[in-house]
């Protein structure tokens, strides 16, 4: 242990400080770029959910202390492995998503008051879309269940959880915001993999209910 006069400043604690965060900084980034690349080379339609899972899924072994996994071959192997599942589920997604606004379009050109009041209904719905939305990805790579369940256990541990999703959704809009439009670039360079630790590390910590509900 060093002893440290007044005014003197540890030195080896601030490099080893720095170095962690150098290291984890290069970490995010690695991560982000491979997602991007794999969304690039799965013709975006197609390589968006795979690599969104992939993404989630280095990011899960991350917060579980498995900090010196090799990147790429994790995220390769949920890439190549999921890349059907991932991609049934979220065409199902996009057709729910699509539909809302549509639908919520359409009764904002009605100029009739009962049009007017069922598209906060519609809206509503989109909320409820957005939460779906929020903890359909680290679900996904925590638990293995059958196609209905990913759509069911989003919305249960939302309404449960308000409070989380609330914060995870504000949270995650403010930082977006504040990003864009100070530093834009930055959510090039962090901007999915960061979300996804946030989102991860928030919504891992119901986890453990959920696992007793399912033994």
């Amino acid at each position: 242990m060093t002893i440290l006069k007044e005014g003197e400043v540890n030195l080896e604690g601030f490099v080893s400080g720095y170095y962690k965060f150098s290291v984890w900084l290069v970490r995010f980034a690695y991560l982000n770029f491979l997602w991007v690349l794999f969304t690039i080379l799965g013709l975006g339609v197609f390589g968006l959910m795979p690599a969104t899972t992939a993404m989630f899924t280095v990011v899960r072994k991350w917060l579980m202390g498995e900090n010196d996994i090799a990147v790429f071959k994790t995220f390769w192997a949920s890439y190549r492995s999921d890349f059907l599942k991932t991609n049934i589920l979220g065409i199902i997604l996009f057709l729910m998503g699509y539909v809302l606004i549509m639908e919520f379009r359409i009764l904002q050109l009605q100029e009739s008051v009962i049009y007017f009041i069922v598209s906060f209904g519609v809206l509503a719905i989109f909320i409820l879309y957005a939460v779906l939305l929020i903890y359909f990805f680290p679900i996904f790579v925590h638990f293995n269940l059958k196609m209905t369940d990913y759509f069911k256990w989003p919305f249960i541990i939302g309404i449960v959880h308000p409070i989380l999703t609330l914060f995870l959704i504000v949270g995650t809009s403010i930082v977006f915001y504040i990003t864009f439009i100070t530093i834009p670039a930055i959510l090039f360079f962090f901007g999915g993999s960061a979300t996804a630790f946030f989102i991860m590390w928030g919504v891992s910590k119901t986890f453990t209910k959920l696992e007793m509900k399912e033994a």
